[in-house]
């Protein structure tokens, strides 16, 4: 049995939008057997544009019963049947979070009547619930009401049902299918033949345009994600709906995916990669000499008056970093910024700090441990070729760096026979270098230790 739903919203964001109506009819596969629909009050304000598409208006809803009132009617009629609905995800996730937000756990088997019209009507230019029912010859009595949205997707089930030869319901529904979560436009083939393995995958649009590129170490995995997660926001719901297509390009390791990746966004712009478009690395660790002659690291918010030694996106990242920097040359938590205190610093009391904190320890001595932290630091900065895993078991991956200065990555075979260091570069395929690609490779190498470092001299 199935429950074909349809709802009216005060936006298109589950975290803050509202249900204002529902229309649930109960259809058994010839005829409706059961009916349900509602206004209802979404105790806010609907934006006037809602209004002007679907006629609903604050008026219509100020009497109208509140979601926890209904909400048992509306159980009881959806429970123990298939959900259905034309971009099933949307209306599904809209009343499950009615249902979260008063505590309880709504779950159904759902049917994607967009997914379905794709497989069982293919080619069609358009498959919006307009579109569709105008090739159908079905009339909306209603349209951007609830009810009558949900009628006329009644009447595309139902064709879609009698057309059905190839058994498309039934996979639909199996466990496991992944049809119910997949983007409406996107082939379930497309994602089944995603590969387990590192690279920089890509959304299209319907147009074969970019909309987003991603990194992941396990692209199947990572992609899965964007489609289970649910729609937390409105970007996220507006990229599940525009998904038509996917490529990727493997990597061999992470590295060279978040190079890839970085240079991929700079060189398209996805619309929906804004954050990373915006600057994430937002403090850094400042160095300079105290009156005493004591050299010092602070922690501060990245400013224009001074470059940072180092980069991070969060003040506690970069806590974390100074605090093993400092821990492993015998430094002064106090004169790193790490601790604060009137007298010597927590570290000297246990022996682990040898007193510069209160002049005991003479700067002379203390800063030469300090310039060999910073060179133990900025050693991977010089001339350096970073060797990775490939793409295969038989390739590995080089990332080349000379003079500090970021030159491209590429692959070679294992079985070559290299006389130097220098051979290596033949196999780069230079990409630009910018401050985002150096603080990428800072972080790497900080936070991994699945590559091997081969001086270039």
């Amino acid at each position: 049995m199935y429950a074909v739903v349809d709802i009216e919203t005060t936006g298109s964001f589950t975290g803050r939008h509202k249900i204002t109506e529902i229309a649930i009819y109960i259809f058994d596969g010839q005829q409706i057997i059961d009916e349900y629909q509602t206004l209802v009050n979404p105790e806010s304000s609907i934006p006037p544009y809602i209004s002007s598409m679907t006629g609903i208006t604050n008026k219509m809803v100020e009497d109208a019963p509140k979601f926890y009132e209904v909400a048992k009617d509306i159980l009881l009629k959806l429970e123990d049947h298939i959900f259905v609905a034309h971009n099933v995800n949307f209306d599904y996730n809209f009343i499950r979070q009615e249902f979260k937000s008063l505590g309880g756990d709504f779950q159904s088997k759902k049917l994607c009547t967009v997914r379905l019209a794709r497989k069982i009507i293919p080619g069609l230019p358009s498959y919006s619930l307009g579109n569709l029912a105008k090739h159908l010859g079905i009339k909306i009595n209603g349209r951007h009401r609830a009810f009558g949205d949900a009628k006329a997707t009644v009447k595309v089930l139902q064709h879609l049902l009698d057309k059905d030869t190839n058994g498309h319901v039934e996979k639909a529904l199996k466990r496991n299918s992944f049809e119910a979560t997949l983007p409406p436009n996107l082939s379930k083939d497309q994602f089944l033949n995603l590969p387990e393995e590192t690279g920089v995958y890509y959304f299209y649009d319907h147009k074969g345009k970019v909309i987003y590129v991603g990194k992941a170490k396990n692209i199947k995995s990572r992609i899965k994600s964007h489609f289970s997660a649910g729609s937390e926001t409105t970007q996220k719901q507006n990229l599940f709906r525009d998904i038509v297509d996917i490529s990727y390009d493997l990597c061999g390791n992470e590295l060279i995916a978040l190079l890839f990746e970085a240079h991929e966004i700079k060189r398209l712009w996805p619309p929906y990669n804004r954050a990373q478009k915006r600057v994430s690395w937002n403090y850094g660790i400042y160095t300079y000499e105290d009156q005493q002659g004591y050299k010092r690291f602070s922690i501060s918010k990245i400013n224009k008056s001074g470059e940072p030694l180092m980069v991070f996106k969060n003040q506690m990242e970069a806590r974390s970093f100074l605090n093993k920097l400092v821990q492993d040359h015998n430094l002064c938590s106090k004169l790193s910024g790490l601790q604060k205190s009137p007298t010597s610093c927590f570290d000297y009391q246990i022996k682990k700090c040898n007193g510069a904190c209160i002049g005991k320890e003479k700067h002379g001595r203390y800063n030469k441990r300090y310039n060999q932290a910073i060179s133990a630091y900025q050693k991977n900065n010089d001339s350096i070729a970073i060797i990775g895993q490939g793409r295969t078991e038989e390739e590995s991956s080089v990332v080349w760096i000379e003079n500090g200065a970021y030159h491209g990555f590429g692959y070679f075979d294992n079985s070559e026979d290299l006389g130097n260091v220098f051979q290596l570069k033949s196999f780069i395929k230079s990409y630009n270098d910018d401050q985002d690609i150096q603080r990428i490779i800072q972080m790497y190498l900080r936070n991994n230790k699945d590559y091997r470092i081969v001086p270039i001299e």
